[in-house]
C-alpha cells in the first residue's frame, strides 16, 4: 500500500471503514465522542507499512473494542474520496481515500467497548435500518461519500 494517492497535487490518506450489520439489516453507528447528533461508520487512517485489512482490524479493535472474530466481512469496495475543509491539511495529506468494508456482526452488543483505546472516539452506538440515517449527522465535507456508500451497499439514497 502506498503512504498516498494523489489527484493532481492533491495527497489523500488511505482510510478504512466499516459497516457492521446485524442479522435482522440493522447497521452499527457510532456518535462521536463529545458532540451531539454526530453519528458515523467506525473509521481510520492507514498506517505506514499496514494492509488494509489489517488496518481495518486494528481500527474496529480500538474504537469499538471488537476482534475480528466478532465479525466477518462480507464486501468490500475502494476509492471513496473527500477533501478536509477549507483547504486544511492533516499530516501532510488534503483528504482521505477511503476503502469500506460491509460486516456481519457476530458478537453481542455487550461485546462492544466504546472505552477500549485510551482515545475514545465515541460514547454512545446505536443500530439502524438503513433508509434511516441521516446526512446531517456528518460533517458537509463527508457528505457526498455518505451518499455513495449507502447507494453503492444498499440501494438507499438519502
Amino acid at each position: 500500500m502506498t503512504a498516498a494517492s494523489e489527484d493532481g497535487e492533491r495527497c489523500y490518506r488511505p482510510n478504512v471503514a466499516v459497516i457492521l450489520e446485524r442479522g435482522d439489516g440493522k447497521i452499527f453507528i457510532a456518535k462521536r465522542y463529545g458532540l451531539a447528533e454526530a453519528w458515523q461508520f467506525p473509521q481510520g487512517g492507514v498506517d505506514a507499512g499496514e494492509g488494509i485489512e489489517e488496518a481495518l482490524y486494528r481500527e474496529v479493535e480500538e474504537e469499538v473494542g471488537l476482534g475480528p472474530e466478532k465479525y466477518e466481512i462480507l464486501e468490500r469496495r475502494d476509492g471513496y474520496r473527500y477533501l478536509f475543509p477549507d483547504g486544511r491539511m492533516k499530516q501532510g495529506f488534503h483528504g482521505q481515500e477511503q476503502t469500506y468494508f460491509r460486516g456481519r456482526f457476530l458478537g453481542e452488543d455487550g461485546d462492544i467497548d466504546l472505552g477500549a483505546h485510551a482515545s475514545e472516539e465515541f460514547d454512545a452506538f446505536r443500530w439502524i435500518e438503513p433508509a434511516t440515517f441521516r446526512l446531517d449527522w456528518v460533517p458537509g465535507f463527508k457528505r457526498e461519500v455518505y451518499l455513495r456508500v449507502f447507494a453503492d451497499f444498499f440501494k438507499v439514497a438519502l
